[in-house]
């Protein structure tokens, strides 16, 4: 009697805990389930991609961390994964009960907590949210995070989570991390054998890496191997395969090493913060996919041509960038000498005065104002009264034509006294608001405000000349096309402007002077600033070159490409020597001719309401046969001289004897150009 009440009550005790535990489970999804979703949140490395939409350069917090999607993961890796660590992953709702009740049979006889029998999602929610101790209290917490997960998530979206946080030591989270380490390829180019090596490893880090115990590694690939045989995830010929490869290894995270554009680099992410408004230590270890606009080959030809001319001068620093025009796509960058050295980024952050390069933003104006390009003024040594002060100006080495100049030649000698009277007679605002117009800022209401006195930056001038290169519409500079998440989900897309924003004549006709900076049909009193690379150019290409006693700049383009280049001291140490003022020009004529090579010739396309004019330089006059020099220069319709060139009707010996004399000068300009 008393062994029937001792059985009848061991079975009513039993019943109580098994209903117990199933009201109790029940009750807990059903709390799992109105509770919002548990955050998935997670440090990942952010991948950066050029214009091509390859990998350059990525970022990433304390972790190696990269998040794949899917469906880019190869289905031999996903199906090693299931057989090796949860069988019925498809089939339960986060916790495999059989493997439960004898991972806990086995812990009572042993009287500890070393058998386990955590499925993906129960390890998903260990790497996200808790430690890996082994304490009843965190299995508690581990499993109601798991029935969160179940009941919230997809098993896609809870696999998926997994390959791309599980640990695979050596500082690896994740799968590409992973393959990355292992063997210097991504996830998607995986053998077979190598995605069967890489699933046995989270088993036990520090048992199972290749790196520590190889014996023990290629034991339990084997073992996978053959189970993804037995289960028919492979055939038996695919199995003898990868049993035989022969796996190599290239140990260290390659693709985390340093970018080769690293101040662009950090350009990116910059604007990415700004773009999606988060801290940049958010967008680094993000896990966001930033498609960029970087060419790689310009890129290159670009650092290249800079080691090439400055190898002999370990000092003096350089900021350049090139753009596409028609997009303001900055399509190559570089912010100095040695990234290492200094990350300051000079061609966006320093603030230099750009000297005559300054000078087309005045002309600008001035063809606004009814100026044309033989528009003449007196050059000649000039003491300006301004506000009651005196301001004295003077020309490249005291050259002076002492007779009027057309525009034309003003531009290609950078004719000061021209320039700063130019200026006077618009009016000093003028400039000012052209300039802000152009995207400048801090200008001031100052005499020598057209030679280049005011602080700009290397991107300033990059963007502003791109203005005058695509005829006038808005531009502005971006290294960032789009930006999505780790799950592809787009969160910026740029949308591009075609606003015209300035006067498509005016801009065509500036374009059109300043490709006279090479033409050596001009020269006179002075020799074009760009006579000492006018025989390297083999296209058309517009530019103002510049310079102060600390600054040499070079801006120039094509229709299709602007490039700005700076060089000087950090400590702005006068330049040393007539040579410092050639790199600029020198970088950029290689440049710009090498990025060049294999396209079709382009021309600057003249829009409407433009009339062409063959020109005497000397006199302003439409040329004749008997004018020794002749320029095809453009007008607004209306505005063409009328007047036919009579100045070499007859050659006057004094002439001639002026000539002669004025060789000598214009031999020492080509040697020591401006």
């Amino acid at each position: 009697m008393n062994k029937q009440f001792f059985l009848r009550r061991l079975v009513q005790i039993l019943i109580g805990i098994i209903l117990f535990f199933l009201f109790s489970t029940i009750l807990l999804y059903v709390i799992a389930y109105i509770l919002p979703p548990p955050e998935l949140s997670i440090e990942r490395n952010t991948i950066l991609y050029d214009e091509q939409g390859d990998i350059f350069g990525e970022e990433k917090g304390v972790e190696s961390r990269y998040w794949v999607s899917l469906e880019n993961i190869p289905q031999h890796y996903i199906d090693a994964v299931i057989v090796s660590e949860d069988k019925h992953f498809f089939k339960h709702y986060g916790f495999d009960v059989p493997r439960i009740g004898a991972a806990i049979y086995a812990n009572i006889k042993s009287f500890s907590l070393r058998e386990g029998a955590s499925t993906l999602t129960q390890q998903y929610a260990r790497n996200l949210y808790l430690n890996h101790e082994k304490t009843w209290i965190r299995k508690i917490k581990e499993a109601f995070y798991t029935m969160r997960l179940e009941t919230h998530y997809t098993k896609e979206e809870i696999l998926e989570g997994y390959v791309n946080t599980v640990y695979f030591g050596h500082g690896a989270y994740g799968v590409e991390a992973a393959s990355r380490y292992f063997f210097n390829k991504q996830v998607s180019h995986l053998t077979v054998a190598e995605a069967a090596l890489l699933a046995s490893i989270p088993k036990g880090p520090s048992i199972y890496s290749p790196l520590v115990n190889k014996h023990k590694a290629f034991q339990r690939q084997k073992h996978i191997l053959q189970t993804l045989q037995r289960e028919d995830k492979i055939t038996k010929t695919t199995y003898e395969g990868a049993i035989r490869e022969q796996i190599t290894f290239e140990t260290g995270d390659t693709l985390t090493r340093a970018s080769t554009s690293p101040y662009f680099q950090d350009e990116v992410i910059k604007e990415a913060a700004e773009l999606l408004q988060k801290d940049i230590t958010d967008i680094r270890a993000g896990g966001y996919h930033i498609y960029t606009t970087l060419d790689i080959k310009k890129q290159s030809l670009l650092q290249q041509q800079i080691e090439k001319e400055l190898t002999n001068n370990q000092d003096i620093q350089v900021g350049a960038i090139a753009m596409d025009p028609e997009t303001g796509a900055i399509v190559a960058l570089v912010g100095g000498r040695d990234y290492e050295e200094s990350p300051f980024n000079r061609a966006t952050q320093a603030e230099r005065m750009a000297g005559s390069a300054f000078k087309p933003f005045l002309y600008y104006a001035a063809l606004e104002k009814n100026f044309t390009p033989t528009t003449k003024l007196q050059s000649e040594r000039t003491a300006f009264r301004v506000d009651g002060k005196v301001y004295e100006p003077k020309n490249f080495n005291n050259y002076y034509a002492n007779e009027p100049i057309t525009l034309a030649e003003a531009i290609a000698f950078s004719d000061n006294i021209y320039a700063v009277k130019t200026h006077l007679f618009l009016g000093m605002q003028e400039l000012k608001q052209t300039g802000e117009a152009f995207g400048f800022t801090s200008l001031e209401e100052i005499p020598s405000l057209p030679l280049g006195t005011a602080t700009v930056t290397v991107e300033q001038m990059t963007e502003a000349y791109s203005h005058l290169a695509n005829g006038g519409k808005k531009v502005n500079g971006h290294t960032i096309t789009k930006i999505s998440d780790q799950h592809e989900n787009v969160l910026y897309e740029r949308k591009l402007s075609k606003d015209q924003v300035f006067n498509e004549r005016s801009t065509f006709i500036l374009t059109d002077l300043l490709t006279g900076m090479f033409d050596e049909t001009l020269n006179s009193y002075m020799t074009v600033t760009g006579a000492s690379i006018a025989d390297q150019l083999t296209r058309s290409y517009a530019g103002k070159s510049g310079s102060t006693d600390f600054d040499s700049w070079m801006v120039g383009y094509s229709p299709s490409l602007v490039t700005a280049i700076w060089l000087g001291y950090d400590d702005h140490r006068k330049l040393q020597s007539p040579i410092d003022y050639t790199f600029a020009k020198q970088i950029w004529a290689q440049f710009m001719e090498t990025s060049h090579l294999g396209t079709e010739q382009e021309t600057f396309k003249a829009p409407p309401g433009i009339v062409q004019k063959s020109i005497d330089p000397e006199s302003g006059h439409i040329a004749t046969k008997n004018c020794p020099r002749q320029r095809k220069m453009y007008f607004k319709q209306g505005t063409e001289p009328r007047t036919v060139c009579s100045l070499h009707d007859v050659v006057p010996k004094e002439k001639d004897e002026q000539k002669k004399r004025g060789f000598l000068k214009r031999l020492f300009d080509f040697i020591f150009p401006e």
